[in-house]
């Protein structure tokens, strides 16, 4: 794309979210949140190609049916309680907004375009569509937290733990896989939302790091299924090492970053006398571990680049994104031991 179109873009993703992040009227947020969706438009279809097409069809009217109800739905609030506020959502009109919202962060059972656009996109729009794509919508969950259904926020949690473990384990796509490690990590903010907010804020945070040091790790190396890791190792030795790590910090090892969020959730939901939730959550939280090993696996299986007719894979250009996804690996790894100061 041109340097002045993806200036515009940027700018408009940019200017969407934070239209969203600072309104107080229901209005200017579903503003932001349709500048937003509509900025992304013009990178999901730059690449000429049916899949590219077919994943902005999906995600375009996915979008769109989710602001649909979320204008039907404050408008149907202002009707009832005379106020434009965010903060006045009353609860009959919570449940509409808590799915629009689902939509808008493909949460489970809500969630069956985000595996499909990821896997039609490439790479770095990818990465926006997983991080930057969330903020708003979450944040709007976020703010008006106080007014959704306790019960049904922990049913969709629970839901998007499971069907994002369990989807991911039979998948080959690097991204479809980092797709349905999204769900399951918003199903972990989800769980927590009505408990304590600032614990959902904490995980998005660190999802926001782990997914951004993965998706640039994947770009460098420039891989997008599971059996072209297995020459990675050929190309960059020492980021290789780091994406083992990177994708442990993803399954919530211990001494990794990922452990901090889930430590922190499950001990407040046993604090609130929810043990059962707490055990069903850290056992589902295996099934994602599983398909993070099996990637780890697939990495350490190394194999010669050598082909015949072919150039050797190490021979690459100088990436440009090294300092980047250098300090978003450390962040990945290293922030265990602030969790005593963070609480």
């Amino acid at each position: 794309m041109n340097p002045l179109p993806l200036t515009i873009v940027f700018i408009s993703l940019l200017t969407g979210t934070t239209i969203t992040l600072t309104s107080n009227h229901w209005l200017f947020a579903w503003l932001g949140l349709e500048i937003n969706t509509i900025a992304i438009i013009p990178l999901l279809i730059q690449h000429h190609h049916p899949r590219a097409t077919e994943a902005t069809m999906k995600y375009f009217l996915t979008q769109a049916a989710a602001s649909t109800i979320i204008l039907f739905t404050t408008l149907l609030n202002a009707k009832n309680t005379g106020e434009w506020e965010i903060t006045t959502l009353s609860s009959t009109n919570s449940n509409m907004m808590t799915i629009a919202l689902m939509m808008k962060l493909g949460l489970a059972p809500m969630h069956f375009w985000l595996p499909e656009v990821l896997q039609g996109v490439d790479l770095t729009t990818g990465l926006i569509l997983s991080t930057w794509q969330k903020i708003a919508p979450l944040t709007l969950m976020i703010m008006i937290h106080t007014s959704l259904n306790p019960n049904l926020l922990m049913l969709i949690g629970l839901l998007s733990i499971i069907i994002g473990g369990w989807s991911g384990i039979n998948q080959t796509q690097l991204r479809k896989i980092l797709a349905f490690s999204s769900v399951a990590h918003l199903g972990w903010m989800m769980t927590i939302l009505p408990i304590s907010p600032e614990l959902t804020m904490l995980n998005f945070i660190i999802y926001l790091t782990l997914t951004t040091s993965m998706f640039l790790s994947m770009k460098i190396i420039g891989t997008t299924k599971l059996s072209m890791m297995t020459i990675s190792w050929m190309k960059t030795p020492i980021l290789t090492v780091m994406m083992l790590l990177i994708l442990l910090s993803l399954g919530g090892l211990p001494p990794t970053s990922g452990f901090m969020p889930k430590w922190l959730i499950l001990q407040e939901l046993t604090k609130q006398n929810l043990s059962m939730i707490a055990t069903l959550m850290a056992v589902t939280a295996l099934l994602s571990l599983f398909f993070y090993l099996r990637l780890c696996y697939s990495l350490t299986l190394t194999q010669s680049p050598n082909y015949t007719n072919s150039t050797p894979s190490w021979r690459h250009k100088t990436n440009t994104l090294l300092t980047t996804t250098t300090t978003a690996t450390m962040l990945s790894l290293m922030l265990l031991p602030t969790t005593p100061s963070m609480l």
